[in-house]
């Protein structure tokens, strides 16, 4: 029995005090389930995707051949999986809503050898805590089925039912017991984007399997039982068709197979990216290294490529068992797996040039494609390869020794740039707003600097950020105002998207349309462009618009940013993208006034300079020895 000193009497020393006793009271308990569940939720329930999330996997586990996926409000009103698995009778249905219950583990050992998707028993029991559940269920060997009410973990109902076989689970209104939760949701389009997401990573995992998505009763995807080239080109359109190479390997740890994207229809998003291990989506920047390090010297600057790749491992090399959202793995021998994969890409990318095209009405026989693979480790000749064509690079930049010469003005020019002190940037503003462009002759260098003479010395302008500065401030002001103008196009133009960038330029449409565009739907997922800005009027319709929609997924997880901000930004990048030219005296002189009449003249919105200012005494000290 522990003894308690009164601190306030030395007296008492290590006698017992009965007034302190009674004062320490136990202050350690058991949080109720209530509130126990709601912090698992915080775990596993970010957003509507991760419920979409958890109710696909459970699909799949219950051997479903058809899943359906009903979305409303982006999934903020109601999210519904309806499935043709296995079902459950009354007790599994009533346990699946208990913390910490699983059909998928018996023993610590089945860690190690997990094969199923969901395996923790917190999902159902996470939903249930912050939303309001109705599950349906039905065996295929009985007559009636069960259904379960659920609302902030307490059943409120249990009852049998007339039901077909398999399960039903519809989530209706997230978060609704907990509104800082729900007040943190993005907008719809957002939170949609992240529903197609997980809904493209189990379709891809699980072609075999047929499922549609609808949303607000509009159908999205419906995707038939197919072989992965198939389901890939259903699921991200028709322009993938052509790109796709199979990509295959095998050795005595692991197995990879899939496609990856020819580096000509490589975007500026990394969305279309995907590793499978043992069919579980997983995200892992180190693979991602090993496939773009493939790639070098094939991409344009931060260019991504698409690929699809699976990797079939024995379960006992893995642990999955890493996050809760089960997303994120670890490999017992990561350098190998590494190695394996940048190998079997590095080949597929040597030989797509001679492969002929895909064959879509037949998948590729990844087995014969295997047994021509070279091993995995790089050979002593391949290495003394690399280091022969670095001997070539080495003596072609000797021959072109000119060069050396430019490098050293670049060179110059960025230090004394970053000497600049900070007061020259504002008051260059200043000095072109007292001396108009008119009042100084301005030369064009290289296609894409102006220069012009300042009172303080001369002034370098970047001709494309400055015209992207110009751009984002007018169409952020066409946003807010709602007055962009169009250039109607006389031969209007179909551009064919897949579903999930077709919903995501429908979500925004009234937006797009503010900065100077008009289209129309066409189709399930196509858009026919009737008018365009009128800045971009010169600009192949189709391009246009097909960029703008890369630019809008690149800008979507810009939190600093509002979504008119977002759209602004990325409608300037856009159009901003024209080839460089010769202009004439008068264009110089507009685009430089047009410049310091924005509000932050000084810088593009992602923070590039636009223009920087060489001093008198700068120049000067570029003759001086």
């Amino acid at each position: 029995m522990p003894k308690f000193v009164h601190l306030n009497n030395p007296a008492t020393k290590l006698n017992p005090c009965r007034d302190c006793c009674t004062l320490m009271k136990d202050i350690i308990q058991l949080l109720p389930d209530n509130i126990a569940n709601q912090i698992a939720a915080g775990e596993v329930v970010q957003r509507p995707a991760s419920v979409v999330k958890e109710l696909l996997e459970n699909a799949i586990d219950a051997q479903a051949s058809n899943i359906i996926v009903i979305i409303k409000d982006a999934g903020k009103s109601l999210i519904q999986v309806i499935d043709d698995g296995k079902g459950m009778s009354e007790t599994d249905a009533r346990m699946s809503f208990e913390r910490h219950a699983t059909s998928k583990l018996k023993t610590a050992d089945d860690l190690f050898a997990i094969k199923t998707k969901g395996f923790r028993g917190e999902a159902l029991a996470s939903i249930a805590a912050i939303a309001q559940v109705e599950m349906k269920t039905r065996q295929a060997h009985q007559e009636l089925g069960h259904r379960l009410c659920i609302e902030a973990s307490t059943v409120k109902k249990q009852e049998l039912v007339s039901a077909p076989a398999g399960t039903s689970l519809a989530v209706k209104n997230i978060f609704y017991n907990v509104p800082a939760r729900r007040n943190f949701l993005k907008s719809s389009p957002v939170e949609m984007r992240h529903i197609i997401e997980e809904f493209q990573r189990i379709a891809l995992a699980h072609c075999r399997v047929s499922m549609t998505l609808i949303q607000n009763d509009l159908e999205v995807y419906q995707l038939r039982p197919a072989k992965l080239s198939q389901r890939i080109v259903s699921l991200f359109g028709k322009s993938h068709k052509p790109q796709l190479v199979p990509c295959a390997e095998e050795t005595n740890l692991l197995r990879v197979m899939g496609y990856i994207g020819k580096p000509e229809n490589a975007k500026k998003t990394r969305g279309e990216q995907y590793f499978f291990v043992n069919n579980r989506f997983i995200k892992n920047n180190y693979l991602n290294h090993a496939v773009m390090s493939a790639y070098e010297g094939l991409l344009a600057e931060k260019q991504y490529p698409f690929y699809t790749l699976f990797i079939e491992i024995d379960p006992r090399h893995v642990d999955v068992n890493v996050h809760p959202t089960k997303t994120e793995i670890k490999f017992d021998d990561e350098r190998t797996v590494y190695g394996i994969i940048r190998a079997a890409v590095k080949q597929a990318l040597g030989t797509h040039n001679i492969t002929p095209s895909l064959d879509f009405d037949s998948d590729v026989n990844f087995e014969a494609i295997l047994s021509t693979q070279t091993p995995a480790r790089t050979t002593k000749e391949e290495r003394a390869y690399g280091q022969m064509k670095n001997v070539g690079v080495a003596r072609k930049q000797i021959e072109h020794w000119e060069k050396l010469y430019e490098t050293s003005l670049d060179e110059a020019r960025i230090n004394i740039d970053q000497e600049l002190p900070a007061r020259t940037m504002g008051s260059a503003v200043n000095q072109r707003r007292e001396n108009p462009a008119s009042t100084s002759p301005t030369i064009q260098v290289h296609g894409k600097y102006l220069v012009t003479a300042v009172k303080s010395g001369l002034m370098w302008l970047d001709y494309q950020a400055a015209w992207e500065r110009i751009l984002y401030e007018k169409y952020l002001k066409c946003l807010q105002q709602r007055s962009g103008s169009s250039q109607q196009l006389l031969f209007p133009q179909t551009v064919p998207l897949n579903p999930a960038d077709f919903a995501l330029v429908m979500e925004l449409k009234e937006e797009i349309e503010s900065m100077g565009f008009a289209y129309e739907p066409f189709g399930s997922s196509d858009l026919v462009i009737k008018g365009v800005p009128t800045d971009a009027a010169a600009q192949e319709p189709k391009a246009l618009f097909e960029g703008l929609v890369e630019q809008i997924k690149h800008f979507s997880d810009d939190l600093s940013a509002s979504r008119q901000e977002q759209l602004a930004r990325s409608m300037a990048k856009r159009v901003a993208l024209i080839p460089e030219r010769n202009l004439e005296s008068a264009e110089m002189a507009s685009l430089i006034d047009q410049l310091f009449g924005c509000e932050n003249p000084n810088y593009t919105p992602d923070g590039r300079k636009t223009f920087m200012v060489m001093e008198g005494h700068h120049i000067d000290q570029l003759f001086k020895s």
